[in-house]
Protein backbone atom coordinates (compact mmCIF):
# COMPACT_ATOMS: atom_id res chain seq x y z
CA UNK A 1 0.00 0.00 0.00
CA UNK A 2 1.49 3.36 -1.00
CA UNK A 3 2.33 5.69 1.92
CA UNK A 4 3.84 9.17 1.97
CA UNK A 5 5.43 11.10 4.83
CA UNK A 6 4.81 14.85 4.53
CA UNK A 7 7.45 16.99 6.30
CA UNK A 8 6.36 20.60 6.78
CA UNK A 9 8.77 23.57 6.85
CA UNK A 10 7.14 25.39 9.75
CA UNK A 11 5.95 22.65 12.13
CA UNK A 12 9.22 21.92 13.92
CA UNK A 13 9.47 18.24 13.05
CA UNK A 14 5.72 17.54 13.02
CA UNK A 15 5.09 15.15 10.14
CA UNK A 16 1.97 13.69 8.55
CA UNK A 17 1.75 10.15 7.15
CA UNK A 18 -0.88 9.46 4.51
CA UNK A 19 -1.49 6.00 3.08
CA UNK A 20 -4.02 4.37 0.80
CA UNK A 21 -4.41 1.53 -1.68
CA UNK A 22 -4.23 3.71 -4.80
CA UNK A 23 -2.48 6.83 -3.50
CA UNK A 24 -0.45 8.97 -5.91
CA UNK A 25 1.40 12.27 -5.53
CA UNK A 26 1.34 15.18 -7.95
CA UNK A 27 3.73 18.13 -7.80
CA UNK A 28 3.18 21.36 -9.68
CA UNK A 29 4.91 24.74 -9.30
CA UNK A 30 2.57 25.85 -6.49
CA UNK A 31 0.96 22.79 -4.88
CA UNK A 32 1.64 19.28 -3.61
CA UNK A 33 -1.49 17.14 -4.02
CA UNK A 34 -2.13 13.52 -3.07
CA UNK A 35 -4.91 11.63 -4.86
CA UNK A 36 -6.76 8.42 -4.11
CA UNK A 37 -9.47 6.65 -6.11
CA UNK A 38 -12.05 9.28 -5.16
CA UNK A 39 -9.91 12.28 -6.13
CA UNK A 40 -7.72 14.73 -4.20
CA UNK A 41 -7.33 13.83 -0.52
CA UNK A 42 -4.50 16.18 0.57
CA UNK A 43 -3.16 19.46 -0.80
CA UNK A 44 -0.68 22.00 0.52
CA UNK A 45 1.27 24.94 -0.92
CA UNK A 46 4.78 23.86 -1.96
CA UNK A 47 6.39 26.63 0.12
CA UNK A 48 4.98 24.97 3.28
CA UNK A 49 6.36 21.51 2.40
CA UNK A 50 9.97 20.62 3.18
CA UNK A 51 9.79 17.07 1.77
CA UNK A 52 7.42 14.36 0.54
CA UNK A 53 8.91 10.94 1.13
CA UNK A 54 7.44 7.65 -0.06
CA UNK A 55 7.75 5.35 2.96
CA UNK A 56 5.80 2.20 2.09
CA UNK A 57 7.48 -1.13 1.63
CA UNK A 58 7.32 -1.90 -2.05
CA UNK A 59 7.22 -5.51 -3.18
CA UNK A 60 10.31 -6.63 -5.08
CA UNK A 61 10.01 -7.19 -8.81
CA UNK A 62 9.22 -10.79 -9.76
CA UNK A 63 12.31 -12.84 -10.54
CA UNK A 64 12.66 -14.58 -13.89
CA UNK A 65 13.29 -18.30 -13.71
Amino acid sequence: MPAYLIVFTDRGGDETRIEGDDLTAQFDPHWVTLFDGAGPCFAAPREKIHAVIRVDEQEPAPQKE
